[in-house]
């Protein structure tokens, strides 16, 4: 049994106590007294909050997932160092071929944790079933839903996320059939009308890609799919660098989509110097903090999910508990998974442990402590 002492939130709020690790890898206990967020935020005791769960990494540490081979394991280890313990490896646009070998390298990884690497819980399919009007930074080969492109490339590593443009002909009637087979479903990279994203939302279609980002956006006239998410949505991906949304604008989301949860939607460039990297078929290149195509476009971020939260806090202004679960828990809900995304006995110990200041100075997976 291994104990963890801090200061630890928990579902039920903040105390001040020890967290036991089992050796199955989940938490076995925790205990301790209630305390208030002002007394964690003044206090000397290191935080411990669950472990960052990010549905949307492109790559990180030079390696792009859409590489194949050993590029997740890579990817997998540089976001468990910024204290992501679960992820999902997402897609670029591409051919069939290139598609199927991406998913083939990621297969292994799904299925098998690498020691000292964050849990990779499957493939987030960003493309290609998008509006090829509205492709942002993904590759011109976006086409009409298929299912028996999904069956090859599921075959070959689990797909749990699919994001789809519903206005493109016989993605919105694909919906409810992707549903009944498990897979959950978001609405992005789309020029849909408001309209368009309510029909989606009725047809089993639950939360929105990198919300704002490549989506009709909202007018009093035409609130689009921005005003269709605003106005209906529990869940939706935010990218919170402070340069792909404006404060502001996280701000009018946060009051009115419940459950909103962040992602890095990072890419290659993360964690490495200014450059030219790799994202799917592009070339891209990473200055002063951000990642753009040749004509300037946005193209993921740098973003890692320990900034992701210290901007929340510091920026945006939230408590560190709601932070948290923005991070964390909404994300693990959105996937319908109850034994992540929070520290209580009988879930995994995936937790961070943060300074005051909400620096990262340790992280568990599993269980498992990543030591430097």
């Amino acid at each position: 049994m291994t104990r963890v002492d801090g200061h630890i939130l928990t579902p039920t709020g903040w105390l001040a106590g020890s967290l036991h690790i089992g050796a199955d890898g989940r938490i076995a206990a925790i205990d301790g007294t209630p305390v208030s967020e002002p007394q964690v935020r003044h206090g000397t005791l290191p935080l411990l909050l669950p472990g960052f769960i990010d549905l949307h990494v492109h790559g990180g540490g030079g390696r792009d997932s859409m590489e194949g081979g050993d590029a997740l394991a890579t990817i997998a280890r540089v976001h468990a160092r910024h204290g992501t313990t679960a992820l999902l490896a997402t897609t670029m646009t591409a051919p069939p071929h290139e598609l199927e070998m991406a998913l083939a390298g990621m297969g292994p990884a799904c299925r098998q944790r690498t020691p000292g690497t964050a849990r990779v819980l499957g493939v987030h399919l960003e493309g290609p079933y998008i509006n090829p009007g509205r492709l942002g930074a993904q590759p011109d080969h976006a086409r009409p839903a298929s299912t028996q492109e999904l069956q090859r490339l599921h075959a070959l590593a689990p797909i749990r996320l699919i994001t789809l443009a519903p206005e493109i002909p016989g993605n919105l009637e694909w919906i409810p059939r992707l549903r009944e087979a498990g897979f959950v479903v978001q609405i992005g990279h789309t020029a849909g009308s408001y309209d368009d994203g309510v029909a989606a939302l009725r047809q089993g279609a639950t939360g929105f890609t990198h919300l704002f980002n490549a989506m009709s956006g909202l007018h009093h006239r035409a609130p689009g799919m921005v005003g269709a998410a605003l106005a209906h949505a529990t869940h939706a991906e935010i990218i919170p660098d402070l340069l792909h949304v404006h404060p502001g604008a996280i701000r009018a989301a946060l009051r009115a989509i419940p459950c909103l949860y962040c992602v890095t939607d990072s890419t290659a460039a993360t964690g490495m110097p200014d450059g030219e990297y790799r994202l799917g078929s592009h070339q891209v290149r990473k200055c002063l903090g951000g990642v753009r195509l040749e004509d300037g476009t946005l193209a993921g971020s740098t973003l890692t999910m320990d900034q992701a939260l210290r901007n929340l806090v510091h920026d945006i202004g939230l408590e560190i508990d709601e932070a948290s679960r923005r991070v964390s828990t909404h994300a693990a809900d959105f996937l319908g998974l109850d034994d992540r995304g929070r520290l209580q006995p009988g879930a995994w110990a995936d937790l961070v442990m943060l300074d005051p200041a909400l620096q990262l100075q340790r992280v568990w997976v599993e269980g498992e402590p990543l030591d430097d």
